[in-house]
């Protein structure tokens, strides 16, 4: 396999300082989120991407641990419709990594003419995002080079955390610094299993990843990781949906990448999923789940274990180091894809 190496993978390594500097800028906004979590009952989030799929792991942890119904907005709904809505009440999460996504900065706007508070989740200081949001949580990630987004989707996903515990959510903040220490260890573990599930795809032209609630947005964002770098045909589900049908795809040529927590109420159903999956003839990756994944997996790769509603911050790096080796291995430049810029332009 080449040595060489990328500038994604020493973004990817970048990870556990851009989230301390994150946790450090934005805990201490906690008050500002907490104003805006008073006059506001429910969160609609707007978001394209790597973006839209933190908004899912925001979606699930509002509602789970906050008490507030949160949705995934459509923004063609304002930019292409013009359609207009009540949104008192609401309080508007647009996420946004360079914070100059004309469609998501318009649809920002459009949500505050409608009568939404907004919050702007962005690495973009200054950006209109920022600047016109009523509270900006501008992560530290650093500038990013790689096209694939990895150390910015990670902080975003470090600011719906701080935007929850900022709307009541009945966590416990010390669980942040567990995450970066984690993602330490998952750096600097030892790389066979990984470098043997890479081997094993090269063949492959399909794949299946999934996974449940908090670990859904990982499943969602490792298939696009996937999909732009490596040019694989990878479909990111819940295992809920998986089951409904797109299930029969998975075969001896469809690996399953199964992503998990390794505590938390959707793990027994992923390890049902790796059973079902090889009963199939399927090969089983799993990242994270604990013993209990790893027992019925082809090859496993562990994520330090940390509560489940910080998981994702750690379940999505042995993805983006799968994603970036497997280019290479494959013969691209995981650093620029083809056909893809780093702010994409959406009307």
């Amino acid at each position: 396999m080449t040595t060489t190496t990328s500038v994604m993978r020493s973004e990817i390594a970048e990870q556990p300082e851009a989230l301390r500097r994150t946790f450090a800028e934005l805990l201490p906004l906690r008050p500002e989120i907490e104003a805006l979590g008073r006059s506001t009952r429910q969160v609609l989030f707007i978001a394209r991407g790597s973006s839209d799929n933190a908004a899912v792991y925001g979606s699930y942890l509002l509602q789970a641990h906050a008490g507030r119904l949160a949705t995934l907005g459509s923004p063609s709904i304002a930019t292409t419709y013009g359609a207009r809505i009540d949104l008192s009440g609401v309080l508007a999460v647009a996420i946004s990594q360079s914070g100059r996504t004309e469609e998501i900065v318009d649809t920002m706007r459009w949500a505050a003419d409608c009568g939404a508070r907004t919050v702007a989740v962005t690495n973009g200081a200054g950006s209109p995002l920022a600047v016109e949001a009523d509270v900006a949580l501008v992560t530290r990630a650093g500038n990013e080079v790689a096209v694939p987004a990895t150390k910015t989707y990670s902080t975003q996903l470090a600011a719906l955390a701080v935007l929850a515990l900022g709307l009541g959510a009945d966590l416990d903040p010390g669980d942040l610094g567990r995450v970066c220490e984690g993602i330490e260890e998952t750096l600097a573990a030892p790389t066979g299993a990984l470098e043997e599930i890479v081997e094993r795809m090269v063949a492959v032209q399909g794949a299946v990843i999934s996974g449940r609630g908090m670990a859904f947005s990982t499943a969602l964002e490792a298939a696009l990781k996937l999909k732009e770098a490596c040019y694989l045909h990878a479909m990111g589900l819940s295992y809920a949906d998986l089951l409904h049908g797109p299930i029969a795809v998975v075969d001896p040529r469809t690996p399953a990448l199964l992503v998990a927590a390794p505590t938390g109420p959707t793990l027994r159903g992923t390890v049902a999923l790796a059973e079902r999956a090889r009963s199939a003839g399927a090969p089983v990756f799993g990242f994270g789940g604990g013993e209990s994944l790893a027992a019925v997996s082809d090859l496993s790769v562990p994520v330090p274990d940390v509560p489940e509603w910080v998981s994702p911050m750690n379940l999505i790096v042995p993805a983006q180091l799968l994603t970036e080796r497997l280019a290479r291995r494959l013969g691209y430049d995981p650093d620029v894809p083809r056909g893809l810029n780093k702010v994409t332009q959406t009307s």
